[in-house]
């Protein structure tokens, strides 16, 4: 059956969609040739070197930080480089310093707290073992908010959850930039 100009019916959306497509790589063409002709690579793929970047991020020493988020931290950090396997000889060096603080939100008339933001700030700086010198610093920062009770247990346990949340952030924000870093690094 055909239609009154002798066309097909659904011929009309194939077109359409055929058009629109043609549109769309003609506007993305540019785009994707300004990404340039192998300074372009996707974060976890090889590095600069040629090493894939979880060979390289095992390579980072994380030196102990105080206090027990600090450690949570640490810890998060090394399994997110290390994947749980053993680090081989340490190229880099993380130092980091942590600076804790808690903010009360709707405090009542009489000075009660109904909920409380954890903050963490973290300080860092990568050392280049080898060259020993720092090859990449900044902070990172990182808050949860957590509620009040009545139970003294609920309130602790409120506190250290929102400890758990604020250190795994942290972790996941430097792994990030240590991998952005560290996959440009020759």
């Amino acid at each position: 059956m055909s239609s009154p100009r002798g066309k097909k019916p659904h011929d009309v959306p194939t077109r359409r969609a055929f058009l629109r497509g043609l549109g769309v790589t003609i506007v993305a063409a540019p785009v994707l040739a300004a990404c340039g002709d192998g300074d372009f690579r996707p974060l976890y793929g090889p590095t600069a070197s040629g090493e894939h970047l979880q060979d390289v991020l095992a390579k980072v020493d994380i030196a102990p930080i105080p206090s027990r988020v600090g450690q949570r931290i640490r810890n998060e950090l090394i399994f997110n480089n290390t994947g749980g396997r053993e680090a081989p000889k340490p190229a880099y060096r993380l130092e980091i310093v942590i600076r804790e603080g808690i903010n009360s939100t709707l405090v009542t008339k009489e000075g009660e707290a109904y909920s409380q933001v954890y903050n963490v700030e973290a300080g860092y700086q990568l050392i280049n073992i080898k060259q020993k010198s720092v090859a990449l610093q900044g902070s990172s920062h990182a808050r949860a908010a957590f509620e009040r009770y009545q139970s003294i247990y609920s309130n602790v346990r409120a506190r250290e959850d929102a400890e758990v949340r604020v250190a795994k952030t942290i972790a996941d924000e430097l792994k990030v930039r240590l991998a952005a870093y560290l996959s440009r690094a020759a």
